[in-house]
């Protein structure tokens, strides 16, 4: 598949941005966040400047734009209508959240807004992850796998966020920095079994299957089906080569998962948080983009049986 930024910029910077919403929601409900209601008030409203910045890349993407509004109607049967969905009504108690602490507003109510916000951001993260996980037509998506690894991204560089957040407010939290670490462990667990396991699976369908002409014995195209590029074949039969997703691959893990773990490790046993989590936060970033576009630019469709790409 054709990585699209305006895709990739939606996916991990609204990752982010829920991903942080989700632990910092978390923390308040639980009694856990540090520091004064302004430290809270600009992480929230961070979270929700990334998470809108994420959903407006996303409309990029479409033809007509101005149609987004009709695929809420679609929300039985489509993962896309109900992400958006669940990220308008994640809006409500996080919206409601940041102006009590705007406010000083003293309530028994935030907690819950907390838990209500933390929900939202899981759901909506899982409908995203649903998108690709319930295409059939493309082997490297359609596993229970890939809405795990969404929220497990989302989860690990929300909570890297956070603990490079906290320590530049001067308000450091050992819990904040264990969280990150065991974030990032779990979602490089889950990527390296991901890549591992599309490497070994083979292809679901073959061309015999998708011609129906199996029967009579092994089937290749004489012309290719069209003359010129198309559509489908730009967008559909983008190809990266073995090498160089491999190069991708080990600077994606380094990145994304080896380098911020070593450096959370040493703010850890040194104290120095401000100092080793800002660049541990920028490594991450690079990594999840170059994670990203890997995940689209490996994706083989079905149609590509038909010029005989698959």
């Amino acid at each position: 598949m054709h990585p699209a930024y305006s895709v990739i910029i939606f996916t991990t910077a609204s990752g982010a941005g829920y991903g942080l919403l989700f632990w910092l929601s978390l923390a308040h409900a639980f009694g856990a966040l540090p520091g004064g209601r302004w430290v809270a008030f600009a992480t929230i409203v961070l979270a929700l400047a990334l998470i809108t910045v994420g959903l407006l890349a996303s409309t990029l993407h479409l033809g007509h734009p101005e149609r987004a509004v009709g695929a809420f109607s679609q929300w039985r049967s489509s993962w896309l209508s109900r992400e958006g969905m669940a990220a308008v009504l994640t809006y409500m108690p996080a919206g409601l959240l940041a102006l009590l602490w705007l406010l000083r507003v003293e309530s028994g109510l935030t907690p819950l807004l907390g838990l209500l916000a933390a929900a939202g951001a899981a759901v909506t993260v899982y409908c995203t992850g649903m998108i690709y996980g319930s295409l059939r037509t493309i082997r490297q998506w359609h596993m229970g796998l890939v809405p795990v690894i969404y929220l497990a991204l989302s989860a690990a560089t929300g909570a890297l966020l956070l603990s490079a957040i906290l320590a530049v407010a001067s308000e450091p939290t050992v819990w904040a920095l264990w969280l990150s670490l065991i974030s990032l462990a779990v979602a490089g667990a889950l990527k390296l079994s991901y890549w591992k396991r599309i490497d070994d699976d083979g292809p679901q369908y073959t061309a015999e299957q998708a011609t129906g002409l199996g029967h009579l014995g092994k089937v290749r195209p004489l012309d290719p089906p069209h003359t010129r590029p198309n559509f489908v074949m730009r967008e559909m039969g983008y190809q990266v080569a073995r090498k160089h997703a491999e190069r991708l691959r080990m600077m994606a893990a380094a990145a994304l998962f080896f380098a911020p773990a070593l450096l959370v490790v040493l703010a850890i046993f040194t104290g120095m948080q401000g100092l080793l989590l800002i660049p541990a936060l920028g490594a991450a970033g690079v990594g999840v983009f170059v994670e990203r576009w890997l995940f689209f630019a490996e994706a083989e469709h079905l149609s590509q049986l038909y010029y005989a790409n698959a």
